[in-house]
């Protein structure tokens, strides 16, 4: 039996609290409060000329329209008013700081800059068109153009909360934690009411490790605004990394609810569910995360992580493939992918993934073990062998690399160094039950039965649930004549696996050197009957795992036809019903597809039809 290294996936970091892009940080409804302005400017530059000016009429009227038309969110009709009014009021700083905000919402952010700049040039006491630009420059990543714009509207306006919050941002995007602190606190000093302040306080609070006082002002922002959704989202992440796991789902289910299209929040909505014990609802999640964000390899690692440890492991193959698509210079997901081609059997493909793992991280001796693993499927063993001693050099005492290695050797009819290596590997870690179970069956091939017997029994002591442990040492007890206790070992055997079939044969011959003709009968009988169903489950698993790589490479047609080959040889086999009907539902066949649906649920209540996905 061949023992695969556990890997854990190493997520890499992430800053799982940041403020908004200062390019699209300002409302529609802040945006309203500082281009409002351009109002009382128009109305006070006609106060000096009378009658006011038809140009001054008509730039007043388009303003007014721009204005109208940004309350209902139209950034693109209120855009080709402000453009009218710079050409009609050209010496207008708050035009130009009008169409410059809209610009920036529409993400061109050279020219909301140019137009940012003409506003300070024609009036240097204005404020808010220094903070506009501040945000704007914050988005070109010129931070200390943006410091310095910021840190001008607050001296020009220094009980405006909203200078204090855009210097407090850019201090936080400029690594300056403490200073990002002083000014979001005169913000809500000067504000309170604001929900937005409190919440961007409290992500800037985690940075200095400070989660209580972040879950005060999330708690804070959500009781003056209880639907606001990033800061469920913040507040449900926070609890996440706490384990708190049930008011986290709790905080992320609701920022779900409020915004369906963040990606983000499927996440760690999918990972407080996965803390909670609930893997099928985060899977869900994880399939609506990436639907929505092909792009995010975390959410696809995650997803290939869940099924594969739920059994899908045919499924988790697509997300790992676009894990490594999106980070291909993540050792950590072609490692993964590597150990799920291993799983279906696809071992040339694994060795593929794993050698790009070892490339780009070689002193990592999990990814030569498993590389190891993968040559061991195509029965290269000389190869296996070399990855394993190099893998060894790198961590020595590695119990689990010594007993690969024994297990190569043993391939490799190096009976002395194989019995070595497994010797070694118990010595390191006496735990293993696959390390005394594999010396008991080299010993009893050597006809050391003795010996056999005593790892085999170290074997399931270490396991007390390892079948085929027992199965053998029964074998070996039977072989030395010790009748009753292989008896014993071989009704355990049984016991622990029913569908035993090689347990029941041999327990029959046990029976019968016993003189129990009719029970050594019924036990002959039932490992017959065991082993011709056997047979048609494994050509079941063989088609369907062909099926799943037909799928997966986009062979719709050739995979329908391996599934109905497995059913065929089994009919009872849900795996392959489910797989059918993933595959007939890909070919547009909706109605046979929920029959099999219908059918593998029925066979197996854990095999739940995924959701459609809409076009």
């Amino acid at each position: 039996m061949l023992v695969f290294l556990v890997v854990l996936f190493r997520a890499s970091s992430v800053k799982l609290f940041t403020l908004h892009s200062p390019m699209c940080s300002i409302s529609i409804g802040a945006a309203l409060l500082f281009l409002s302005s351009m109002g009382a400017a128009t109305s006070a530059a006609q106060s000096t000329a009378s009658p006011p000016s038809d140009a001054a009429t008509r730039a007043n009227a388009l303003y007014q329209q721009g204005l109208s038309v940004l309350k209902k969110g139209d950034l693109a009709s209120a855009r080709t008013a402000f453009e009218k009014v710079v050409r009609l009021a050209p010496q207008s700083p708050e035009s130009h700081n009008s169409l410059g905000w809209v610009l920036l919402a529409q993400g061109e952010v050279d020219r909301a800059i140019a137009h940012f700049r003409t506003a300070v040039k024609l009036n240097p006491k204005f404020a808010q068109a220094h903070m506009n630009l501040a945000s704007a420059l914050a988005g070109k990543k010129d931070l200390h153009g943006a410091l310095r714009e910021s840190q001008e509207a607050t001296r020009l306006a220094p009980n405006d909360s909203e200078t204090h919050h855009t210097l407090g941002r850019i201090l936080d995007f400029s690594g300056e934690v403490a200073g990002a602190i002083s000014e979001l606190r005169r913000a809500i000093e000067l504000e309170p009411q604001r929900a937005e302040l409190h919440d961007d306080l409290g992500t800037v609070l985690v940075q200095e490790s400070d989660a209580q006082g972040a879950a005060t002002e999330f708690s804070e922002a959500l009781r003056l605004q209880p639907n606001y959704a990033l800061a469920h989202f913040h507040l449900g992440v926070l609890r996440y990394q706490e384990k708190s796991f049930e008011e986290a789902a709790q905080h992320l289910q609701k920022a779900v609810q409020l915004n369906s299209a963040d990606p983000g929040g499927h996440y760690y909505f999918a990972q407080a569910l996965k803390g909670r014990g609930e893997t099928d609802a985060a899977i869900h999640e994880l399939q609506d995360c990436v639907a929505l964000k092909p792009d995010y390899p975390d959410a696809q690692n995650s997803l290939g992580l869940l099924l594969q440890h739920s059994g899908e492991v045919g499924q988790a193959i697509k997300p790992f493939r676009q894990a490594v698509k999106w980070q291909p210079e993540n050792p950590d997901a072609h490692n993964n992918l590597g150990l799920a081609l291993l799983q279906t059997g696809d071992g040339n493909g694994a060795i593929s993934e794993f050698q790009t793992a070892v490339r780009l991280r070689p002193t990592d001796s999990g990814y030569r073990g498993n590389l190891g693993a993968a040559y061991l499927q195509v029965a290269d063993f000389d190869a296996a062998v070399s990855e394993f001693q190099g893998a060894l050099k790198l961590t020595p005492q590695d119990a689990t690399l010594h007993y690969d290695l024994g297990l190569a050797l043993k391939l490799k009819d190096k009976l002395p160094e194989a019995m070595a290596e497994l010797h070694k590997a118990a010595e390191l870690d006496p735990r293993q039950p696959d390390v005394h179970y594999t010396l008991g069956v080299t010993l009893w091939q050597q006809g050391d039965f003795a010996a056999a017997a005593e790892e085999l029994r170290r074997a399931v002591h270490a396991k007390p649930d390892y079948a085929e442990a027992y199965y053998t040492l029964g074998t070996v007890l039977k072989q030395k004549g010790e009748l009753q206790d292989s008896l014993s070992a071989l009704r355990e055997a049984i016991r622990l696996q029913p569908d035993f079939a090689g347990a029941h044969t041999t327990l029959a011959t046990v029976l019968r050197q016993l003189g129990d003709a009719e029970g050594a009968a019924a036990e002959s009988r039932t490992g017959m009957e065991i082993a011709q169903q056997k047979t048609g489950d494994q050509a079941a698993l063989f088609a369907t795992n062909s099926g799943r790589r037909l799928l997966n490479a986009g062979d719709i047609e050739g995979a329908i036809s391996q599934f109905r080959a497995a059913i065929s040889s089994s009919p009872n086999y849900a795996a392959a019903h489910f797989e059918l009907a993933v595959a007939l539902r890909q070919h547009g066949k909706s109605e046979e597809a929920q029959k099999e649906f219908r059918k593998a649920t029925e066979l197996d209540p854990r095999l739940m039809p995924p959701p459609s996905r809409k076009k």
